[in-house]
């Protein structure tokens, strides 16, 4: 198992400090063996939100057993107290918050990853069927810049456009960048089903994600001018619209959650944005249909 030096989460908790991966070798100390492992996630929280989504799509919750976590974590320091004894188990006295995501280990106890694409990546490969992958053969690279963009030009980008401290200028640089990601998202969707090729992977669940928390979230930080050129991308979000209408996708969205986390951990104003919802996603999550696309 690799362990970031602890102390760089005193400055960066953030920063995913373990990042063990699962291999078919036993002499590997994390060999895919079913029911070994146990994901422990929060829906409300956008990267857990990916694993859930995940998790149900390949069927895998016979061999890797998920838990959820409370929307709200339940620590003094921002972490899940349940998670506490897994992080401890892992590195002696560990000073951060038992964060989440996490695929534990329940034969030894300890952590093997709390880095979700990792996580994601190793539910795929060594517990899914091969049937429908979300990360086809050929495709890794496509998906990886997905991810990126996602982390980067949508989610940090939307979160510095709503900061009330920064000024006008920050906020309407953030602004461009969260901008020009999503038309790259857009322009991705032209003339094709999926945002990496025809078939879902593992871009579009992370996209989607992206694109809940983006509005669930982000939209109440944002001015009503900025919200409405966010929704100008009428094929990302018919794409988000369908998605939502998916089971696998519908079963995992607590927008009640999600809004007790927002205010739980928000110290931000609130904007003219909050009043322009992009996607009705309840009313899209309660016409979930069948388990195909269509």
């Amino acid at each position: 198992m690799s362990v970031t030096p602890l102390a760089a989460h005193r400055f960066a908790p953030s920063v995913p400090a373990f990042r063990g991966r699962l291999g078919r070798d036993p002499r590997s100390g994390h060999w895919a063996v079913p029911r070994r492992y146990r994901l422990h996630v929060s829906t409300a929280c956008p990267q857990g939100l990916r694993i859930a989504v995940a998790h149900s799509l390949l069927d895998v919750g016979d061999s890797c057993p998920l838990t959820l976590l409370p929307a709200v974590p339940d620590g003094p320091d921002g972490g899940h107290t349940a998670l506490r004894p897994l992080y401890e188990a892992g590195a002696h006295h560990y000073p951060g918050p038992a964060l989440a995501p996490v695929l534990g280990d329940d034969w030894s106890g300890r952590i093997v990853s709390n880095h979700a694409p990792d996580i994601m990546r190793d539910l795929d490969r060594y517990f899914g069927d091969g049937r429908a992958p979300l990360y086809p053969c050929g495709a890794a690279a496509d998906i990886e810049a997905v991810e990126r963009l996602c982390a980067q030009d949508v989610d940090e980008a939307a979160q510095r456009a709503g900061q009330a401290a920064d000024g006008p200028a920050e906020r309407a640089a953030a602004l461009r960048v969260l901008l020009d990601a999503l038309g790259e998202l857009e322009r991705r969707l032209v003339g094709q089903e999926f945002l990496t090729g025809d078939q879902l992977t593992a871009a579009d669940v992370t996209v989607w994600a992206t694109l809940v928390h983006l509005d669930t979230v982000h939209r109440h930080h944002l001015d009503a001018a900025a919200v409405h050129r966010v929704a100008d991308h009428p094929a990302l979000w018919a794409h988000a619209r369908r998605l939502t209408a998916h089971p696998a996708f519908a079963a995992h969205l607590d927008l009640d959650g999600i809004a007790r986390r927002h205010h739980a951990r928000c110290r931000g104003l609130e904007a003219a944005g909050a009043a322009v919802q992009i996607l009705d996603w309840a009313a899209h999550a309660r016409g979930a249909r069948g388990g195909r696309f269509s």
